[in-house]
């Protein structure tokens, strides 16, 4: 799944950017000033950030300077519209510059140009004979369409991008059902479980003793 990071400082806007981004089918985080930003980037990659310019603590230029080491790129959310202000934005490293306010469509749509561009938006992933389309959630082994819960597939996806790794159990479940893991196993073995059998997978999906789970094989 692609992940995105929405550094802006107006939490109606963030939130606003956030769900629409999420209802196709990106998965975002928000941070509510500079600093905050620079803590998700210094943690975790994103392929994608959308920064506003004006933001507490750490302006948008300092942050980009920041990310920029990082190749991540970074998309220009902003209310400074001149000419001035947008070549600036470019030439300081940004890869678009998109005015407030702007049209939830024209966002998405710069979203997908830009991901697309640097060769971050492949929306599809493979492995064997199953193929996982990531805009639409579709599923398809052989050809013909595999039905699994949402659960089962952002499993599935964590699995395939992280093919021949052991994950934990811990990390396998804070990422999927987005809360802390308890030490209870036993809904994220039934998930697996039920992919293993919808997939035919039960020599792909491998238990490592004591860790959690792998995908093993070349896909």
């Amino acid at each position: 799944m692609t992940d995105i990071l929405v550094v802006e400082d107006d939490e109606a806007i963030s939130n606003l950017i956030s769900m629409n981004l999420s209802a196709e089918g990106y998965r975002c985080v928000c941070a509510y000033d500079g600093m905050q930003g620079a803590d998700y980037i210094e943690r975790r990659a994103f392929d994608l950030v959308l920064l506003d310019i004006m933001l507490p603590e750490v302006d948008g230029y300092e942050l980009l300077e920041y990310i920029k080491p990082t190749g991540t790129p970074v998309i220009f959310l902003t209310a400074k519209g001149s000419i001035n202000d947008k070549v600036r934005g470019l030439k300081a490293g940004a890869d678009d510059y998109l005015v407030k306010p702007f049209q939830v469509g024209e966002l998405l749509a710069r979203v997908e140009a830009v991901l697309r561009r640097l060769g971050k938006g492949d929306r599809q992933l493979e492995f064997g004979d199953v193929s996982v389309q990531l805009s639409s959630r579709q599923v398809l082994k052989a050809g013909q369409p595999v039905v699994l819960t949402m659960k089962e597939f952002d499993l599935l996806v964590e699995l395939m991008q992280n093919r021949n790794i052991a994950l934990f159990r811990e990390q396998l479940y804070e990422k999927v059902w987005k809360e802390p893991f308890t030490g209870a196993t036993r809904t994220l073995d039934s998930h697996i479980q039920r992919l293993r059998k919808k997939l035919g997978w039960e020599d792909k999906i491998r238990t490592v003793f004591r860790i959690g789970y792998r995908l093993e094989g070349n896909g």
